[in-house]
């Protein structure tokens, strides 16, 4: 059969028409999916600002499904994803974006970063460091060294903790000393339960030449001088610390330096320090080594528990009245053990330490927050005394 030109001719017009249409369909889709995108966005956004969380991510998921090349709505899904707890979707949504081929690396860094997160939340340590190692020397690197460090401090690694405070501290991210100064510590207890005690004295060592102003490792260093049975040595290391160390730190250092005292026979030199203490700041800790010390004394030991009387004059305190009251004889004496009772129990709330970070209450002070992780969170004076 033979071309016939007429007929190519005519139908030029029929094509271009049908092209036409198809375009026009293809730009009014396009415009609806872009109304239909940002309406689900800022719904999703409106729900958020609502804390309605679950519907923010309906919301969200139907955006991303409306424009998936929206790396925005990734990130702000899959932060919706780790806030619920739900680890295992923020990670999808995170691995999903790294996976893109379209990916800026600005954005990939971002992503990265969100995942590392992701996986720090979830307690998967390990891939938590991989992926925090992996943003070195981008714009994430602070931020990542920051993460890397508690994740460090949550496994237990302090070597590798050390490590990157100093990096933090060369990079002018404030003062690491006192923190690596835990670390130390922290090992120095490490290998006190494996018997190793010389290893031990030496982390301690270089814990103070690192900190002098921190308590901790000089307390850990006289209760291992105690231990030998070098109980001078022990007052001797306490001594020092109630000089140098922080003013706040004495409530901590008073009952030990007393007890070391005692046992190595300065019980009068540890007095004046205690009572030098107690005039420039008085706390119920050291007051408690004074009346310790004063009890010693026999000429001295019925005036020692009127120091609780003479505390009350200087601050309304629940603990030192019950104290006083203890060894007080009342006109009805056999109420006396009920009246104690109930005064014990009242005050047993008021001698508990208080986290200022998150609040967590313990009957014994911690170093580091067993709540919220935090290092000296913790004010040496129990919580009647904030």
């Amino acid at each position: 059969m033979d071309f016939d030109p007429i007929l190519a001719l005519l139908g030029l017009p029929l094509a271009f028409v049908l092209g036409w249409l198809a375009s026009r369909f293809d730009l009014r889709q396009l415009r609806l999916d872009n109304r239909q995108a940002p309406k689900a966005y800022f719904k999703g956004l409106n729900f958020l600002l609502n804390e309605q969380q679950d519907q923010a991510i309906d919301a969200f998921i139907e955006a991303v499904q409306n424009d998936p090349d929206t790396s925005d709505l990734h990130f702000a899904l899959g932060n919706l994803f780790r806030r619920r707890g739900e680890y295992e979707r923020a990670v999808r949504v995170h691995q999903h974006l790294l996976s893109r081929a379209d990916l800026s690396e600005d954005e990939r860094h971002r992503a990265q970063h969100a995942l590392a997160l992701d996986y720090l939340k979830a307690g998967l340590l390990d891939r938590a460091e991989q992926a925090l190692l992996a943003l070195e020397g981008t714009r994430f690197e602070a931020e990542a060294r920051l993460a890397l460090l508690a994740n460090y401090e949550r496994a237990r690694d302090w070597s590798g903790a050390a490590r990157v405070a100093q990096l933090l501290e060369d990079s002018d991210q404030g003062s690491f000393d006192t923190r690596r100064a835990h670390y130390l510590c922290e090992e120095a207890a490490d290998r006190l339960a494996a018997s190793d005690t010389v290893q031990a004295q030496s982390l301690l060592l270089q814990a103070i030449a690192m900190a002098p102003q921190a308590a901790r490792a000089r307390l850990a260093l006289a209760e291992l001088q105690i231990g030998a049975g070098d109980a001078l040595q022990a007052w001797k290391t306490l001594s020092q610390a109630l000089a140098q160390c922080h003013a706040a730190s004495a409530p901590l250092i008073a009952p030990p330096l007393a007890q070391a005292a005692i046992a190595a026979g300065q019980v009068n030199p540890a007095l004046a320090l205690l009572e030098d203490c107690y005039a420039r700041s008085p706390a119920l800790d050291v007051l408690d080594a004074i009346v310790t010390l004063q009890s010693l004394d026999p000429a001295r030991h019925a005036s020692a528990r009127e120091r609780y009387a003479l505390h009350l004059e200087k601050e309304p305190s629940l603990i030192a009245a019950s104290k006083w009251i203890a060894g007080e004889v009342l006109s009805q004496e056999q109420f006396h053990p009920h009246v104690q009772r109930a005064l014990d129990h009242a005050v047993k709330p008021l001698s508990r330490y208080r986290c200022m970070a998150c609040g967590f209450e313990a009957t014994r002070y911690f170093w580091q927050c067993p709540g919220c992780q935090a290092w000296d969170s913790y004010p040496a004076r129990r919580i009647e005394e904030l």
